[in-house]
């Protein structure tokens, strides 16, 4: 993945991206919970607390931090196998601290 997002739609774009690759996660464990069972651990609280992050960029109340957001604990624990888009999310982590890649000039 490149860069930091440039423009808050952008930024919404990466969670809504996000968003969507936890439900497809979601249905393909359900799918298959013989090879997938590990994923549905910690899939709520993930798509609890990202849903939670995207309902503050919607309502007006986000702001950007210091601090990982609630969900980086249990995505650096979790190999890129059982969560293939592990550096999206960290990507909105990122984001999140470091803001937007705004050019200064």
């Amino acid at each position: 993945m490149l860069g930091r997002p440039k423009t808050p739609e952008q930024y919404v774009d990466l969670v809504d991206q996000a968003l969507f690759e936890i439900e497809d996660l979601r249905l393909a464990a359900e799918y298959d919970m013989d090879s997938m069972g590990a994923a549905t651990e910690f899939l709520a609280d993930l798509e609890h607390d990202v849903r939670k992050l995207r309902q503050t960029m919607a309502d007006g109340s986000y702001r950007f931090g210091k601090e990982n957001l609630p969900f980086v604990t249990v995505v650096e624990n979790q190999d890129e196998r059982i969560l293939p888009f592990k550096q999206l999310l960290l990507k909105i982590n990122e984001t999140h601290i470091k803001g937007l890649d705004v050019d200064e000039s």
